[in-house]
């Protein structure tokens, strides 16, 4: 049996050289992930699957301790620094957060908090909440006031030295205004990029006759990350505080507090910040900010909960990469639904006929959405997709769009099966499904037998030598 084979067998029935192969297999799949994510900005997974391979990872970590790699993920966050800007350590990792994602989940981390502090059923245990902003971490140095030196995150250890560029970001004070602010002081907070100044953005891109940018994460974190930061000065980004480094001196004692502190001293903080005293309370606040989050103007991906008391949060310390104070609600994949006014046949470079449905455009996750793959013609006929059917689309994360499911109450009476071509759109050749001679199943992609007289290949093939 292959590595490959290993993703699909069960925690509890992998034998050890399969868990060391699995763990092998997913140090280097989530690595690449996030590389693409936090170097590139380009990801090519949702974050649900991506949060998937971690949780399979840690699992099989717990079950076979003796088997944790140098380079496990569970160790590490994010990616190395890119070579073409200067490195800076953190003084204090940054650190990035557990995930939680249902109801027994939230009632599960505070029990677990409370389980480690020793703390009875009838002492409060005090909660902040706020939106988890959809963009890009970023550290910033103060001195005596003055905003020293500004970073990523990178790797957590070591980011990327963006000071000039950070400079240029609305709600980053260059002077700390107020007073009783630490000598030293590392602010902490996300870059991102609102809903209106994203759509003004690329309606000047294409009024120069630019292309679109894809979405208001990518475009924050490509114009924190140029090189000339006259280009990051044109570009409207903005910064949420919520969070510190190394601090010469502490002098709040609650995280509600060191935030309204923030505020003081001249940063933008999240006005939809609230303290919670109850595990209702967490999951009222959530279900509140998931229905309200198309009107917040900005991209969130779910709630962040922090217990609120300081001296607790140093009582609890962090295990592996992450706070044990502290932990995220992710929302579910954004869903949207929309109407199938077409679909059309891409041709590859090997001949591959690709179904896309053409969307009526549609806004899902902060993207407009116009079109989604549909993979082959078996997936066509599996999910039943017409011309014309209103269908669910869902966007999770920053990857292509996918059409989940047509909604039946909707479909029109004389809508007519979809009918896959037996000839290539392009060069008129025949389109076949070949039988694979080692498993003689039949192939699940049709591809055109022009090979190079079929344009479409012939354009592909020649891309793909460039």
């Amino acid at each position: 049996m292959s590595a490959e084979d290993f993703s699909k067998i069960a925690i509890e029935s992998l034998s050890t050289s399969q868990a060391l192969a699995e763990l092998a297999r997913l140090a280097g799949e989530i690595a690449g992930h996030d590389k693409r994510y936090h170097q590139e900005d380009a990801p090519t997974v949702s974050d649900a699957d991506y949060d998937a391979l971690r949780r399979r990872n840690d699992a099989i970590e717990v079950r076979f301790p003796d088997l944790v790699r140098e380079d496990s993920p569970s160790g590490r966050v994010g990616a190395a620094p890119v070579e073409k800007f200067d490195k800076v350590t953190h003084a204090v990792p940054m650190l990035s957060l557990s995930n939680v994602f249902n109801d027994e989940d939230v009632q599960e981390f505070c029990e677990r908090v409370r389980r480690f502090l020793k703390l009875p059923e009838d002492e409060p245990l005090d909660i902040s909440a706020e939106p988890k902003i959809d963009g890009l971490s970023a550290s910033l140095r103060y001195e005596n006031g003055k905003l020293i030196t500004g970073a990523t995150r990178g790797d957590g250890q070591v980011g990327e030295n963006v000071t000039t560029n950070l400079k240029t970001v609305s709600g980053i004070p260059h002077t700390l205004s107020g007073d009783g602010w630490p000598d030293v002081l590392e602010i902490r907070g996300e870059v991102y990029m609102s809903h209106a100044d994203f759509a003004a953005l690329n309606k000047r891109q294409e009024e120069e006759g630019k292309p679109p940018f894809a979405n208001p994460r990518n475009s924050a974190a490509g114009s924190l990350r140029q090189l000339d930061s006259r280009i990051t000065a044109s570009r409207p980004l903005r910064f949420f505080a919520y969070a510190w480094g190394e601090v010469s001196t502490e002098p709040w004692q609650t995280q509600m507090e060191a935030v309204g502190m923030m505020a003081d001293w001249g940063f933008t903080v999240n006005p939809h910040m609230v303290l919670c005293r109850s595990v209702e309370d967490m999951l009222r606040i959530y279900k509140d900010i998931e229905q309200n989050r198309a009107g917040l103007g900005y991209d969130i991906d779910g709630v962040v909960y922090k217990v609120d008391r300081l001296d607790l949060q140093r009582r609890l310390g962090f295990v592996s990469r992450s706070p044990r104070w502290a932990t995220a609600h992710k929302f579910p994949a954004e869903k949207a639904t929309t109407i199938v006014q077409g679909i059309d046949i891409q041709v590859g470079r090997t001949g591959a006929l690709t179904p896309v449905a053409k969307l009526e455009p549609v806004t899902v996750g902060g993207v407009v959405v116009s079109n989604a793959t549909l993979h082959n013609e078996d997936e066509i006929a599996r999910k039943d997709i017409r011309v014309g059917d209103t269908v669910i689309v869902q966007r999770a994360g920053d990857v292509i769009p996918q059409v989940l499911q047509f909604v039946p109450e909707k479909r029109a009476a004389d809508a007519k099966p979809y009918e896959f071509p037996t000839k290539c759109p392009v060069c008129d050749s025949h389109a076949v499904r070949e039988v694979n001679p080692t498993s003689g199943k039949l192939d699940a992609v049709r591809r055109c037998t022009g090979g190079l007289i079929c344009a479409a290949q012939a354009v592909e093939r020649l891309k793909h030598f460039v």
